[in-house]
């Protein structure tokens, strides 16, 4: 099993030096890695993410696995008007670029496979989805959502190829290293899945993204900061973490509504945000410090904020509480 010790760093995880403005071991002034300051370093601009639908299915809903999905997903909640399966791939990106160049004057792009479960289908014809998001002279890699159950040699090898020509990043959804919550929310994979996609990928020049959810009432706060220290084992690059919300059309709307369990608040979140990250390799970059919702499609918790108020106000946490990304990493090396 492919372990990284705590030895593994690819910075440097001293305390900031102090200056009249703190510099973190990732050359920037914010308290945690930030996915988008390491993409415009290392593109020399924004890469802004198109999101596509190639209509692919999920092994938890075709019956090969089970039924229903996961209890949380109703992929409508967080897919832009602008994607629409019914379009080739190629018009996707064509509009998608379009519509994204207009709105943040971004000249890079990422074409991000998002709904389902987007390696699910023979290796030809991923190749031909994947190649028509790539024939944009304006794309400069992919980003493929998917499950770790989803995934063999034979298609990470091709996707190696890819990362010789292309930023290629393939996110696996984990959501909780626990096999009780994975169980919960009827996920049909355990932890070790999870592991064995994250071992058959790393090293290959891919990037790793792992998906997480904070906040299933069958874990502790406790619980869910040991997550911290168990994902930084691994060869992962990168991380998204999603508050647990309730969205319509779900089984966990159905089993809330039936039988209201606890979900974290606001304040409560953002506390257990910062610490989570002091907990975690610095060198793992944040894609996502919390969900978001389209108006209308939210359940519980109402907080009133969106995930970039929610970023802003975890950031400021972290700077009152004197706390950074992997902090208590290097707490634990002094002692």
């Amino acid at each position: 099993m492919t372990l990284i010790s705590e030895n593994f760093m690819t910075i440097n995880i001293e305390k900031p030096k102090q200056k009249s403005l703190e510099i973190y071991p990732w050359g920037t002034s914010r308290p945690y890695y930030a996915y988008g300051d390491f993409i415009k370093k290392k593109f020399g601009s924004r890469v802004q993410k198109v999101i596509v639908d190639a209509d692919f299915s999920c092994p938890n809903r075709d019956g090969s696995k089970g039924f229903g999905g996961c209890s949380y997903c109703n992929n409508d909640s967080f897919k832009p008007g602008y994607c629409k399966k019914e379009l080739s791939i190629e018009q996707q990106v064509s509009s998608g670029i379009e519509f994204l160049s207009r709105r943040y004057r971004a000249n890079k792009f990422m074409v991000y496979f998002q709904p389902y479960s987007n390696t699910y289908a023979p290796l030809e014809q991923l190749k031909d989805l994947y190649e028509q998001a790539l024939q944009h002279q304006q794309v400069i890699g992919l980003s493929i959502g998917t499950r770790p159950d989803c995934i063999d040699e034979t298609k990470i090898a091709y996707l190696q190829e890819l990362a010789e020509r292309y930023f290629i990043t393939i996110e696996y959804g984990l959501e909780s290293p626990y096999d009780e919550t994975l169980h919960w929310i009827n996920r049909q994979h355990d932890f070790q899945s999870w592991v064995q996609a994250v071992e058959l990928t790393a090293g290959r020049g891919i990037n790793i993204c792992c998906h997480l959810i904070l906040g299933f009432p069958t874990e502790t706060r406790e619980m869910m900061l040991e997550i911290a220290r168990i994902i930084s084992r691994y060869p992962i690059d990168e991380l998204k973490i999603h508050h647990l919300h309730i969205v319509p059309g779900t089984v966990l709307a159905k089993r809330y509504q039936e039988q209201p369990f606890p979900l974290l608040g606001f304040e409560e979140y953002v506390q257990l945000v910062a610490e989570f990250l002091s907990h975690l390799r610095p060198d793992i970059k944040i894609q996502r410090l919390a969900g978001d919702t389209p108006p209308g499609m939210l359940i519980a918790p109402d907080w009133g904020k969106r995930s970039g108020d929610i970023q802003r106000r975890i950031e400021s946490e972290l700077i009152r509480q004197q706390l950074w990304q992997g902090k208590n990493i290097f707490q634990r090396r002094i002692e």
